[in-house]
């Protein structure tokens, strides 16, 4: 069965079952079947109820500013409400690239107080210390990164209504900034000699908290309490997050990082994270999309994405443990712990057999539970020393990593699992008001509910559903992964027509011009 076309699924909308919108000639983006309307309808609430009219927080009080890796995930979701905001989402964030290439984790608002949210501004001074790095001006960001999911992101959104992304020039603004984030971390941080991407803090990878950490962690001198409030206790039980120990070493390594001006480099934090570097690989495929689209050579690229898959096997496979590790850069070594993040791998078409069929065992075996035990993934080894059903990413199951393994297990064959998947990710979302995560054992609720990326990923996963196995007639298959590409089905609804309008109150596309190239 081919791969890739498991993938592809429908077009951009020129097949059987296409539509336009009244008087205007445009291809839409796929409307779902009537079942799902009322899910619809309340996520489309939560993304409008957290957009600040030029992107969306994942949390209105727990996470008031803009996320990197969050709206990249939101945007995914966006593009079936209404393409136009989806592409802001994406630009607003843009708009706030490094010179260096960085993409920041946290993009600031500044009508945000500083006291709503810890590190704030002023812990960052993106604009001070983040100068020879080439943080921008006018916009105060963090000074760390995340998960590149963006690429993959930008490809989906314009595939929603290709139309539209073409007027507006989406891909052709976009895809130098891409580019340079991918050659930023391609370049910058191959901290380990060996070709793959490193984190340099644990907020880079995304799973804050996961057991995966300690023990590189473990070298770290925490910061004094004193030195720090944390915000975060104001809206979440402390049993559910981090404790006061991590946090302190949390701050001493972005204080640190800050300190250096921002520089990469050996540091007392390296790791090679598989997830991470999956979604590299994933974005790197849709990055030669992107190139193919605006008449450039794609094939480098590519082969690049396959050659980091090759890379990522070598360096982070355990035979033993029947997953992808974490590597200690600076430590040395794999780190013997089993997070969720080993298994994201799974998305990858090029992924080999032996690992793919390994992953799809661990994934439904005794130490994730998946169709037996777990209603969603847990996020860490549900038989490990440091389980904990509720505290942040040390068990708790999370709906970004469910789409992610969904669109793996369908990557794979594995139709039936990746069914059972989606239905439980639709099911949970809706039932817990759009939790930020849930028990993987009960399903109940835990952290922020009206959650950014659970309303819009679950949105997803409801308009599209299972892909198709045949290619689009008019596009050859690619090598990469395209999840979720929307045909159009008829016209779009009032709350994409709502949505477009206050998304053509937000900003201005951000030109190729406004970074190094370098």
């Amino acid at each position: 069965m081919d791969r890739t076309a498991q993938l592809t699924g429908p077009g951009s909308g020129t097949g059987t079952g296409a539509g336009t919108a009244p008087g205007t000639g445009r291809e839409t983006a796929y409307d779902p079947p009537p079942a799902a309307l009322e899910l619809r309808r309340r996520a489309a609430a939560v993304l409008e109820a957290n957009w600040t009219g030029t992107s969306t927080v994942p949390s209105r009080r727990l996470y008031p500013h803009q996320w990197s890796w969050d709206s990249a995930f939101i945007a995914i979701g966006l593009r079936h409400l209404s393409p136009l905001r989806a592409q802001t989402e994406l630009e607003t964030l843009l708009a706030a690239q490094w010179g260096d290439g960085r993409v920041p984790h946290i993009v600031f608002n500044p009508s945000v107080p500083l006291d709503a949210y810890f590190p704030s501004p002023d812990f960052w001074r993106s604009t001070t210390a983040g100068r020879t790095a080439g943080a921008p001006r006018t916009v105060q960001t963090s000074g760390i990164v995340q998960p590149p999911v963006h690429a993959l992101a930008a490809w989906l959104v314009h595939r929603a209504d290709p139309r539209l992304s073409r007027e507006r020039g989406f891909l052709a603004r976009l895809y130098p900034r891409l580019a340079a984030w991918h050659r930023y971390l391609l370049h910058r941080r191959d901290l380990g000699g060996g070709g793959l991407v490193s984190v340099v803090h644990p907020w880079e990878q995304g799973m804050d908290n996961s057991p995966c950490w300690d023990a590189p962690l473990a070298r770290i001198t925490p910061a004094p309490a004193r030195s720090f409030r944390r915000a975060d206790l104001d809206h979440g039980a402390a049993g559910d997050r981090p404790t006061d120990l991590d946090y302190g070493r949390y701050v001493r390594l972005a204080g640190d990082y800050r300190d250096r001006g921002y520089a990469d480099g050996p540091g007392a934090f390296a790791v090679e994270d598989p997830a991470f570097n999956a979604l590299l690989i994933a974005s790197e495929h849709a990055l030669a999309r992107i190139a193919q689209e605006l008449g450039a050579p794609a094939t480098a690229r590519h082969a690049r994405a396959e050659r980091l898959t090759g890379v990522l096997v070598r360096r982070l496979w355990d035979p033993v443990r029947q997953m992808f590790l974490c590597r200690d850069v600076a430590g040395g070594g794999l780190i013997p712990e089993r997070g969720v993040s080993g298994l994201v791998p799974l998305l990858l078409p090029a992924l080999p057999r032996a690992q793919a069929a390994a992953l799809v065992r661990t994934l439904t075996g005794p130490h994730f539970g998946l169709g037996t035990t777990a209603r969603l993934v847990p996020s860490y080894d549900l038989l490990g020393e440091s389980f904990d059903p509720h505290r942040y990413w040390r068990g708790p199951a999370w709906f970004n990593t469910a789409w992610l393994l969904e669109r793996g297990l369908r990557t794979h064959g594995e139709a039936s699992r990746a069914d059972a998947l989606r239905a439980a990710v639709l099911g949970l979302a809706d039932a817990t008001g759009f939790a930020e995560y849930t028990d993987p054992y009960t399903g109940a609720a835990c952290g922020a509910t009206g959650f950014g990326w659970t309303a819009a990923l679950a949105l997803d996963l409801a308009a599209t559903g299972p892909v198709s196995h045949e290619p689009a007639s008019h596009e050859p298959a690619s090598h990469g992964p395209v999840p979720h590409e929307p045909a159009s089905h008829g016209p779009g609804s009032h709350a994409r027509q709502k949505l477009d309008k206050s998304a053509q109150k937000g900003v201005s596309a951000p030109g190729a011009d406004a970074f190094h190239q370098g």
